[in-house]
């Protein structure tokens, strides 16, 4: 597999470090994601004309493939806020406030619940079942917003994502392009998962409650504007609360039943959702408000898309960015890549695996890094059949291991871009809880980083 880098390349890689630097310097990208997607456009087109357009172009890409998680979010933010509004939420959340008494159990409480409804139906549903309801319950237990969204993170978009035992989308990727049976790379993944979902979630939970103890997540900023005050009206008696407190969770249920009866998951699963979503906050207003419902129906579809764009629109220039360094260049800028290129960023990868010497060591360090680096297009998806292809041609170098290898590298992408490192991968549950996409990202890193590299030293011994 021979790989031609050109200079786009190197400018891609240029940039991809600056925007590093600029998050962990706490300075905003968005002109930097922006300068960049030009500097690309024009340096492969040589058109100021055509480079102008993919600039537009870019953002309309983004927001196409954002769309769909943004109108989740909407959506449920619109219903959350008719059930605060109304004082069903309140009656909802009661029972679980007796159970989660404790930050700590609220974090492995949620975190658990998330990693079991993911590996069913994958993490998109499973934000917004979780989120709503038991968001209260943490903070009321005084676990911060921010610690329920590493706990959402963690547990659904890196365990079970990396995982996907039952769905098995992401093994069958890795084990078609590495030659090999599915069920040997989910045997060979599963120690690999056990060991990077213990040292992440454990190291994070340490991280996260030395900060509660010390104060220093107060400060901690949300989604600038995103949450209003909301004033509380006796719109509904005392009974009507508790039907609704019993309906919803029901409903909610009744989507799980539906899933599993008709194989519904990824996308279809969080339409379900969305869509029940929609009936909620419907029924209520209609029931609360009678003819004004009309009204406060149509007022809390507004908030909810107001939230939505208003909270993505920061991400949109960035996405575009990474975007760029996958299948979304030939619809931004057109067909100016080489003949053999698989992507800016999948190029990236392959050049690294071949200038690496070869042995279990160095082959097992090279397939996290690669499949880090093919996570950065914040889908974690796009990039691991390219893990699995290495890994079935350094498998011939070193003489055994391609499952391993194979797995580690689904792993680590999986784990960095399918949502919790790369920010906007991350912001259904940011925009869940209401933190900074940012910030959350900041939090993740470094018990990502010590997760990936305690995976990488075990995947070694295990070749």
């Amino acid at each position: 597999m021979v790989v031609e880098l050109t200079l786009v390349h190197w400018i891609y890689l240029l940039f991809i470090l600056l925007i590093i630097g600029f998050m962990v310097s706490r300075l905003d990208t968005s002109i930097l994601c922006i300068v960049g997607i030009f500097v690309i456009a024009i340096v492969t087109s040589g058109s100021l004309t055509k480079s102008i357009m993919s600039i537009f172009s870019s953002f309309l890409y983004a927001i196409s493939e954002l769309l769909p998680t943004i109108l989740i979010i909407s959506l449920i933010v619109a219903m959350s806020k008719t059930l605060t509004q109304t004082g069903i939420n309140d009656v909802m959340i009661a029972p679980f406030a007796k159970i989660i008494r404790t930050p700590s159990l609220a974090y492995w409480v949620i975190g658990i619940l998330m990693m079991f409804i993911s590996l069913f139906f994958w993490p998109s549903p499973a934000v917004a079942l979780l989120g709503a309801v038991l968001l209260p319950v943490a903070i009321r237990a005084g676990l911060p917003a921010l610690g329920v969204a590493m706990a959402i993170n963690l547990f659904g978009h890196g365990i079970a994502l990396s995982g996907d035992f039952i769905i098995q989308a992401a093994p069958k990727l890795t084990a078609d392009a590495a030659g090999l049976p599915v069920g040997d790379v989910i045997s060979a993944s599963i120690p690999l998962v056990i060991v990077m979902g213990v040292v992440t979630t454990v190291t994070a939970f340490i991280f996260l409650m030395r900060d509660v103890k010390k104060g220093r997540l107060q400060d901690v900023k949300a989604f600038d504007g995103a949450v209003e005050k909301i004033e509380k009206v006796d719109a509904l008696s005392h009974k009507q609360k508790i039907v609704f407190a019993i309906l919803i969770p029901l409903l909610f249920g009744l989507n799980v039943i539906a899933m599993f009866a008709f194989n519904l998951q990824g996308g279809d699963a969080t339409a379900l959702v969305g869509g029940t979503a929609i009936l909620i906050f419907l029924l209520i207003n209609m029931i609360g408000f009678k003819v004004g419902g009309l009204r406060k129906t149509t007022k809390r579809m507004i908030d909810g898309f107001q939230f939505g764009f208003k909270v993505f629109g920061p991400v949109i220039p960035i996405a575009a960015f990474f975007y760029l360094g996958d299948a979304g260049f030939t619809t931004m800028i057109g067909d100016y890549l080489p003949e053999s290129s698989n992507g800016i960023v999948n190029d990236l990868g392959v050049a690294l695996a071949h200038v690496v010497p070869l042995t279990p060591e160095i082959g097992a360090a090279t397939l996290a890094v690669v499949g880090a680096i093919t996570g950065l297009d914040g889908s974690g998806f796009s990039g691991i059949s390219l893990s699995g292809t290495i890994a079935n041609l350094f498998s011939h170098a070193i003489g055994d291991g391609t499952a391993t290898l194979t797995a580690l590298g689904q792993i680590s992408a999986i784990w960095v871009g399918g949502g919790t490192l790369v920010p906007w991968a991350l912001i259904p549950a940011a925009a869940i809880c209401n933190v900074d996409p940012f910030e959350l990202a900041r939090r993740n890193l470094l018990p990502v980083c010590i997760g990936l590299v305690v995976t990488t030293i075990v995947a070694m011994v295990l070749i």
